[in-house]
């Protein structure tokens, strides 16, 4: 069995302001909170189960994202992320840079129509993790000059997990990004066990992974085995 790449809050600083790419974990789930029930005891108790799951098998870094909930909607989930991942996985908050410390989350990851990646790393401060989404070579390269500590690209093939997603950009996109930056480049984007190993040998260092892991939340059982399948394929 392969061992996985353990990265911890402690290893999650040394990224800041260098090109750490040998140290990013090459497994990256996101956990969109479109999935979970309204109901905030099931809610809650699915939070706890998934989590957990991906936890157990290996995963190091996670990060949550809730595009319609509130401010205190989000914060409520971010504490049970936290309980059910314990201490050590790195856990990134998705756009809501301004709630990180108060859900105890280790960094933020913004999109292009976020906060601009120099005001979301003014709140910040220097000791956290930020990552930004880029879809073309001048975001690309926009981001590399900018104080982000990874650079996610995408989407690399169709995906649903979008309302309004832009432009594929192939496996071709990803050889592309590779050339403009040398810090931890993030795929996304219609990853699948069956096409991750080919988004690694195009140049990324790690795939982003919705719906490929986190499918049907009536199901946490397979999601712990999912999780599983990308780390040992990723090796």
């Amino acid at each position: 069995m392969v061992a996985p790449c353990f990265f911890t809050r402690e290893i999650a600083l040394t990224l800041l302001g260098m090109s750490a790419r040998q140290d990013f974990p090459s497994f990256y789930p996101i956990l969109d909170g479109g999935i979970l029930s309204a109901d905030p005891e099931i809610r809650r108790g699915e939070l706890l189960r998934l989590v957990r799951r991906v936890v157990d098998a290996g995963a190091t870094i996670l990060q949550y994202r809730n595009k319609t909930g509130s401010d205190e909607q989000v914060l409520d989930d971010a504490r049970w992320i936290r309980n059910g991942a314990g201490p050590d996985p790195t856990l990134i908050l998705n756009d809501r840079v301004h709630l990180v410390e108060q859900a105890g989350f280790d960094g933020a990851h913004v999109g292009q129509e976020d906060l601009a990646p120099q005001e979301a790393r003014r709140i910040l401060g220097p000791g956290r993790v930020l990552g930004v989404s880029t879809h073309n070579p001048e975001q690309i390269a926009e981001a590399d000059q900018a104080a982000v500590d990874y650079i996610a690209v995408g989407p690399v093939f169709a995906t649903r997990s979008k309302e309004n997603p832009d432009p594929v950009i192939g496996l071709e996109g990803v050889r592309a990004a590779r050339r403009l930056t040398q810090r931890p480049l993030v795929a996304i984007g219609g990853i699948t066990a069956e096409n991750a190993r080919s988004v690694i040998e195009a140049g990324a260092d790690s795939v982003a992974v919705i719906s490929a892991v986190f499918g049907r939340v009536v199901e946490p059982v397979p999601t712990g085995g999912r999780a599983a399948e990308f780390l040992r394929i990723l090796g």
